[in-house]
């Protein structure tokens, strides 16, 4: 649950709803409260802060009036998802139209997931540390279990905690929103790189480097590893493109035939391309 000062705690404000605006706006800030999340209830929120309710409701119109706070008639109020959106429209459509864009969004990635971890393995906390190690047992598990649908949500879970162990508010919400806009744009052929082997247990290594850099507090080893695992990806989407055009790996379109036995097993397998595009 959200934890706030009471109002008092900060001295005596001008005005008390301008404070607790503030106050909100930090914990979206750094990310203690994210976006789609919903707030503590009114009740919740006034005892915790000291203040009435009339202040409260005052504070959560002004950053409803700019955006922050969506609310929902009879369902409470929630964190606005446009935090996560700033690559997504009116990026998405531009990326879905020219292909060729994919490098340029790796060349960005690879700059920003290097810089993240080299911070997040300076300043990450043991929580972050923690919730790292979690996530790339998850990552394993995912993996063994050619469970493709697991490994792109802890894929992207796993990214986005070393880029909220950086501690730098921007990081956080950039690499939300490009890893939003990611798990909309990738075709769902991408999901065929996992049923090959050697790229899976690559792909995995690569997750294992970058967090035993976190973990050892080696900042530049964290962004070696991290500008690796993109380099990575690159050449192997290059390397499938000029497949495509010997007549294997498909790169839009239907399945591929040469490696079509694992990677057509389940439905909805489309969604782990996040995991390769990151």
């Amino acid at each position: 649950m959200v934890t706030l000062s009471p109002v008092g705690a900060q001295g005596k404000p001008p005005k008390r709803a301008e404070v607790i605006v503030h106050q909100l706006e930090a914990l979206i800030l750094e990310g203690a409260l994210k976006a789609g999340d919903r707030l503590p209830s009114e009740r919740a929120l006034v005892a915790q802060l000291g203040v009435s309710r009339a202040s409260l409701r005052e504070a959560i119109q002004q950053l409803a009036a700019r955006g922050l706070l969506v609310s929902q008639q009879g369902g409470g109020t929630y964190v606005t998802n446009r935090l996560e959106t700033v690559f997504s429209d009116p990026w998405q459509p531009l990326l879905s139209a020219h292909p060729h864009v994919r490098r340029d969004v790796l060349e960005f990635r690879r700059t920003l997931e290097g810089a993240m971890a080299e911070c997040a393995a300076q300043r990450a906390t043991e929580a972050d540390r923690a919730r790292l190690a979690v996530l790339l047992a998850e990552l394993e598990t995912a993996f063994a279990g050619e469970d493709l649908l697991a490994l792109s949500r802890t894929d992207v879970a796993f990214h986005q905690a070393i880029a909220e162990a950086a501690h730098n508010v921007l990081f956080a919400h950039l690499s939300a929103s490009l890893l939003t806009m990611l798990k909309v744009h990738v075709r769902d052929n991408i999901a065929n790189l996992f049923a090959v082997a050697p790229v899976s247990a690559q792909l995995l290594a690569q997750h294992r480097a970058i967090w035993r850099a976190i973990q050892a507090r080696d900042p530049a080893a964290a962004r070696a590893a991290a500008e690796a695992h993109i380099d990575f990806v690159d050449d192997t989407l290059n390397a499938m493109q000029a497949k495509q055009g010997r007549g294997g790996v498909c790169w839009s379109g239907g399945r591929c035939s040469e490696i079509s036995g694992k990677a057509q097993k389940g439905a909805g397998r489309e969604s782990a391309h996040v995991a390769l595009e990151k």
